[in-house]
Parts: structure tokens; C-alpha cells; sequence
């Protein structure tokens, strides 16, 4: 009887603590550091300057294959542009300013930030051949702050980001020398 009583209170007592064992921990946001933020915050402008340089290229050549790069570079940083700063807002960090861009016709203090000046006064072959050295410099650049970001951050996501830069601006880098080749 002292068996059965002692039973009765012991298993409710051994079945709350293994439970209190299975419960998952509460979820926590993904870490992040200041290697993370300062890669968010110096890719969102450095990549707007891409997408600016990229979409008045129709307007100045007649190169198809220049004109598909642009748009592919658009189409690409853009949708990285947007997920930077929901990253730095998640983060709580303050996003760059969308005004002026450090750089643009002013210096190129950022890495691989290129100044402009002059190349909207060129057309064809001449834009052609300026525009390709630009963008060269400016992905160099790109690839730069990547590599920086994935031996110092943190943050998955940013770090998965930084290396699908190097790769794919590595792959256009190559097909842009072979465009200055040609």
C-alpha cells in the first residue's frame, strides 16, 4: 500500500519535470553584429549607385548585350536593396539616407563607389567602353565589402547574401572584361 501511495506521488512528480525538460526553447532572433550592419549600410548605396548607373544605358548605346547587362544588374540589386533595409530595420539600425548618394559625380569615399561625371554626355562605343570601366570598378568594390562581410558577420542571411554577390558580380566582371575585349 506504501508502495502504490509513494508511486502516486512520485510519477506526477518525475512526469512535471521531464516535461518541463521537452518544452523548446523560446525563439530568439538571429544574431547579427556591427560587421553585419555596416555590410547593409554600405551595400544598400553602394547597390542604388548600380541601379542608377544601369537604367539610363538604353539611352546612350545600341550594344544589346550592354543594354541586358544593365537591366540584369537592375533586376538583380534591387530585390537586395529592399532586403537590406528590412534587415536593418529588423535590426533596429537606421538605413542610409535615400537622397544623395556618397559618391555619385562627388568622390568615392565607399568602396567601389564611382564618379560619374561626364558619362551621361557619351553615346555608343564611347559610353560603351566608359560605363563597362565604371561598373567593373564599382563591382570590384562590391566584392570587396562582401568578403568583409563574411569573415566578420554574423548574421546568416547577410553572410548567404555577401557571397551571392562575390559569385554572381565575379561572373559579371568576366563578362564585362570580355565586352571591353570585344
Amino acid at each position: 500500500m506504501k508502495r502504490k501511495f509513494l508511486a502516486g506521488l512520485v510519477l506526477p512528480v518525475i512526469a512535471v519535470v521531464l516535461a518541463g525538460c521537452s518544452q523548446p526553447a523560446p525563439a530568439s532572433p538571429p544574431a547579427h553584429n556591427a560587421a553585419d550592419v555596416t555590410f547593409a549600410q554600405g551595400m544598400v548605396p553602394h547597390h542604388r549607385q548600380a541601379v542608377e548607373m544601369a537604367a539610363p544605358v538604353p539611352q546612350h548605346t545600341a550594344n544589346p548585350r550592354l543594354i541586358d547587362l544593365a537591366t540584369q544588374i537592375q533586376q538583380a540589386q534591387q530585390p537586395e536593396i529592399d532586403q537590406l533595409t528590412a534587415w536593418l530595420k529588423t535590426w533596429g539600425a537606421p538605413p542610409p539616407a535615400t537622397g544623395e548618394m556618397g559618391g555619385m559625380d562627388h568622390g568615392t569615399s565607399m568602396s567601389g563607389m564611382v564618379d560619374t561625371a561626364g558619362l551621361d554626355q557619351l553615346r555608343d562605343q564611347a559610353y560603351d567602353r566608359k560605363w563597362l570601366e565604371l561598373m567593373i570598378q564599382h563591382h570590384e568594390g562590391a566584392i570587396t565589402m562582401s568578403r568583409t562581410e563574411l569573415a566578420q558577420g554574423q548574421d546568416p542571411g547577410a553572410k548567404a547574401m555577401a557571397q551571392h554577390i562575390t559569385d554572381t558580380q565575379q561572373t559579371e566582371i568576366t563578362t564585362m572584361k570580355s565586352l571591353l575585349g570585344s
